[in-house]
């Protein structure tokens, strides 16, 4: 769920779930972004895109899943975002490239690839001053370049994001605080299914997936890529792709521990 006011936002947690509850799932909110095209009037975010080419700093090779190239499908570039991350963006990491095998590889090639494997996706980082662009080489498909504008937003974790242990729940009226959520805020309409988003949460309402958790909590998320026709890609029937990364990876500024998950109805 997102809102363009974090207020409005902690004051409805408090209406529909109490005091308690409801201070509690206030403090799970993250600051993230929702990612349109830019407009004369609504400028890019700094270079960030969908598409295009990549920015990788000279002698970066390409990645690869068993000689078969990814394709490169965002950048992001933290530098334009960080001034509303503030402290959720521990490390500075510059432009972020991400990857991932493109679904239109000859399914004999496809049907041999483990497509599973971590090196299917890749979240690249790179120097602004030294990043250069780079184009993909063949047969990576290349999608065309789209400029974003990024809207701040803050978001709250989708109800099947919730662990019971994250807020007290009445056990006689729900089986978990999933449930209560899904009760109390069940008429917002605040989710981000189908579109273009960078931090925050992701949403899983059409999903089976959960934000993986650690010993450092929930993991960071960092990509959302919905299904887009105008820039020629999607994942089955409604899908989304996201991307996300252990919280503690992040905090040090490991990209390569960096996770992709693609998901449909």
């Amino acid at each position: 769920m997102e809102f363009d006011d974090p207020a409005v936002m902690r004051r409805l947690c408090e209406e529909r779930l109490g005091p308690e509850a409801g201070q509690r799932f206030a403090a799970m909110a993250r600051r993230g972004f929702r990612l349109v095209a830019a407009s004369p009037e609504a400028p890019a975010a700094g270079r960030s895109r969908l598409g295009g080419d990549a920015l990788l700093e000279p002698g970066v090779p390409w990645p690869a899943l068993e000689g078969v190239p990814l394709s490169l499908h965002a950048v992001l570039d933290t530098d334009a975002l960080a001034g509303w991350l503030a402290d959720q963006l521990p490390v500075r990491p510059g432009l972020l490239n991400f990857f991932h095998l493109d679904p239109d590889v000859p399914y004999e090639e496809y049907s041999a690839l483990d497509a599973y494997s971590p090196d299917a996706w890749r979240v690249i980082p790179a120097d602004p001053a030294r990043a250069v662009t780079t184009s993909a080489p063949e047969p990576a498909r290349r999608y065309p370049a789209r400029p974003v504008h990024a809207v701040p937003v803050t978001m709250l974790p989708d109800s099947w994001d919730l662990e019971n242990d994250d807020l007290p729940y009445d056990r006689d009226r729900h089986w978990g605080a999933p449930s209560l959520v899904l009760d109390a805020m069940d008429d917002l309409d605040g989710n981000t299914a189908g579109h273009h988003c960078a931090f925050g949460w992701p949403d899983t309402s059409y999903t089976s997936t959960v934000t993986a958790r650690d010993d450092d909590g929930p993991a960071v998320h960092l990509l959302q890529l919905a299904e887009d026709a105008d820039l020629g890609w999607g994942w089955g029937d409604a899908g989304t792709m996201y991307f996300t990364i252990p919280a503690g990876a992040f905090a040090a500024g490991d990209f390569g521990r960096a996770e992709a998950a693609g998901h449909c109805c």
